[in-house]
């Protein structure tokens, strides 16, 4: 089967025709590995190219590879991507400061208040009210974003552990996730893209009962996480696919500019909530976890570690929490506290019931004003800002430019599943076919937040 562009066919973009054409082209659409050998046939020694996806979820996502083999050797591996591709940035200048958060949390779907809070750090500066956003809302913000990287990376050892044909693992994991998932939506309201961070705070303080949860969820995750340690870390099948596969060590990493779980498996202990702490990391007790195998083996322990971190962070927010009844959750200036009046309701979330009264029956300017926050928008002074968080995989940083206007000139950002997908090639080159897999799990990339 040889491949050629027919006339007037779009080229592909990822694998030129001088290498595709020349001998014969497979793609794997999830069969097993004997199907493809056998088709082989006596030419199992010549070059070939194998179309590894797009497919959904054994990559990740819709991830394509362009692998070169040597039989079972992979020789040269590329990646194609723009398969999910949103737009969001592009439409983020089209919407008020406040809804770009409506648009940002979908980017990394599985860590999207960790989108939210990078936005929103970079909205507060540019409105130079950093300091100005109450206690309660950054302590809040800590708690949601730590629960948010305990799911995360729920779901990065569940769907490697699948692909790896570990079950039991893969079950566990979502199991556990759900957990998190309920917290979510009794505090936000939602499971997912929660665009609950807003600039100036969040949108509302937290539901009664919210904290009794958390502590429950605590307690019950302490018992459930070591199962995870029991079936993997000395499994000797698993430790088998892991060590030693998907290497990638320090010099690496900082050529590539990986970061996050990937290149704390080298042994640097390089997290932005202690080398560039932001919404009070500092006042947190934790440990920055490391490894120093430099492999897939290393990633998942970094992670499997990380879930016990985030924990203890969690713990502590809980307990600040506890003494903050009644605290503001959004700063104090009205021109840009919107919406800070939101309740939850039988209708659900909505604003609250005194504020509608306000607005509508006692003062014709709180409607006016009201009208035009959320119509038109608060505006930002002129300039630009910069700012990042430690995601789930790694350094998750916004760019944000103002013109002066009610909508952002210009937002982007920098997402690490972009970034650290750049060694795919260098972690895959060399390996067996079947490892290819184990190096993307152990990457964990996001296409929605690589495909923006």
């Amino acid at each position: 089967m040889t491949s050629t562009n027919a006339p007037g066919e779009q080229q592909d973009l990822y694998a030129d025709p001088n290498e595709t054409s020349e001998g014969r082209v497979f793609t794997v659409t999830g069969q097993d590995w004997d199907a493809i050998s056998e088709s082989l046939g006596d030419a199992a020694e010549e070059r070939v190219v194998v179309n590894m996806g797009p497919q959904h979820p054994s990559t990740h996502g819709v991830l394509r590879l362009i692998l070169e083999l040597e039989g079972e050797t992979v020789t040269e591996a590329r990646c194609g991507i723009g398969y999910l591709h949103t737009g969001i940035e592009k439409n983020m200048e089209f919407r008020t400061w406040t809804q770009g958060v409506t648009f940002c949390t979908r980017m990394d779907y599985l860590a999207p208040l960790f989108n939210e809070t990078a936005y929103v750090l970079g909205v507060e500066r540019l409105l130079d009210i950093e300091d100005d956003v109450p206690e309660k809302a950054q302590v809040m913000r800590v708690l949601l974003m730590e629960l948010n990287r305990i799911s995360s990376h729920l779901v990065a050892i569940a769907t490697g552990g699948m692909e790896l044909g570990a079950t039991t693992i893969m079950t566990n994991g979502f199991r556990d996730r759900e957990g998190v998932l309920n917290l979510f939506e009794l505090i936000t309201g939602l499971r997912m893209n929660h665009a609950f961070i807003r600039p100036g705070g969040v949108a509302q303080d937290l539901p009664p009962g919210a904290l009794d949860e958390i502590r429950d969820f605590v307690k019950l995750m302490k018992k459930r996480f070591p199962e995870f340690a029991k079936l993997c870390n000395a499994n000797p099948v698993f430790k088998g696919r892991l060590e030693g596969v998907g290497h990638l060590d320090l010099a690496g990493c900082l050529a590539l500019g990986a970061s996050g779980p990937v290149l704390r498996a080298t042994g640097y202990p390089w997290d932005m909530r202690k080398t560039q702490p932001y919404c009070g990391y500092e006042d947190y007790e934790f440990d920055v976890v490391t490894w120093d195998t430099s492999d897939s083996y290393g990633r998942f322990r970094v992670r499997l570690a990380e879930l016990w971190e985030s924990l203890r962070i969690v713990e502590q927010c809980a307990d600040r929490l506890g003494g903050l009844e009644g605290a503001p959750v959004m700063v104090a200036d009205k021109k840009i506290a919107w919406p800070s009046q939101l309740a939850v309701g039988s209708d659900g979330m909505g604003n609250s019931l005194d504020h509608i009264k306000h607005i509508m029956g006692e003062s014709m300017e709180a409607l006016i004003h009201h009208f035009k926050l959320v119509t038109e928008g608060f505006r930002v002074p002129p300039g630009q800002a910069y700012a990042a968080v430690e995601s789930p995989r790694g350094e998750l940083a916004a760019h944000v430019v103002s013109d002066g206007g009610t909508r952002p000139f210009r937002a982007h950002f920098r997402d690490p599943s972009f970034t650290n997908l750049q060694s795919t090639s260098v972690m895959s080159e060399g390996g067996m076919v079947a490892d290819v897999i184990v190096a993307i799990a152990s990457i964990d990339p996001v296409m929605g937040g690589v495909d923006r």
